[in-house]
C-alpha cells in the first residue's frame, strides 16, 4: 500500500510541477500578447490622429496670423470715422476667428491652448489700450497708433506662434 501511494507521488509531483510551469509561462505569454496588441492599437490610433493634430496646429497658426495686429489692421478696414466702432470691429473679428477655431483645443495641450488665449486677450488688451489714448481721435488715428505700438514690441501673436512651432516640432520628433 505504502509502494502504490509512494508511486502515485512519483508520479504526480513531476505533473503538477510540469502544469505549474505550463500555467506561469501561459500566464506570461498571455499578458506579453495583451501588451503588444495594445501597443499597435496605440500606435494605429496615434497614426490616425496625427494628421488631425497638425492641422489644428495649422489652424490655429493660421488664426494667431489672421489676429496679428498688423495683418488684422490691413484686412479689416474701419466702417466709420469713430474710433469705438472701429475698436468694436477689430474685437469682434477677433472673437469670431477665434470662436470659429475653438473646437482645435481637444488636440492640443492645455498649456499651448492657454497661450494661444493669453496671445488673443493681449492682442485685444492692445486695441483697447490704444483706443483709450487721449491721440487717438478717429478710426485711422487708432490704426496709426496699434501699428506703431506693434513696431516697438513683439506681437503677442509671435510668441503663442513660437510656442506651436516648439510643440509641433516636440510632436514630429515622438
Amino acid at each position: 500500500m505504502e509502494d502504490k501511494i509512494f508511486d502515485l507521488l512519483l508520479y504526480t509531483i513531476p505533473a503538477i510541477i510540469t502544469g505549474g510551469i505550463a500555467y506561469f509561462f501561459f500566464r506570461d505569454h498571455m499578458q506579453n500578447e495583451d501588451r503588444r496588441r495594445r501597443y499597435l492599437l496605440h500606435k494605429d490610433v496615434q497614426k490616425e490622429a496625427l494628421p488631425l493634430r497638425l492641422q489644428a496646429y495649422e489652424r490655429l497658426a493660421l488664426f494667431l496670423e489672421r489676429i496679428a495686429p498688423s495683418k488684422l489692421l490691413v484686412r479689416v478696414a474701419p466702417t466709420s470715422t469713430s474710433k469705438e466702432d472701429y475698436e468694436r470691429l477689430l474685437i469682434l473679428t477677433i472673437e469670431q476667428e477665434f470662436d470659429h477655431n475653438l473646437t482645435q483645443q481637444i488636440y492640443m495641450s492645455d498649456q499651448c491652448w492657454n497661450i494661444i488665449i493669453t496671445s488673443k486677450n493681449a492682442t485685444i488688451q492692445l486695441i483697447r489700450k490704444a483706443g483709450m489714448s487721449e491721440k487717438v481721435t478717429n478710426a485711422d488715428k487708432l490704426r496709426e497708433v496699434v501699428l506703431t505700438e506693434m513696431m516697438e514690441s513683439e506681437s503677442p501673436s509671435n510668441t503663442a506662434l513660437s510656442y506651436i512651432k516648439k510643440e509641433v516640432g516636440e510632436l514630429l520628433n515622438v
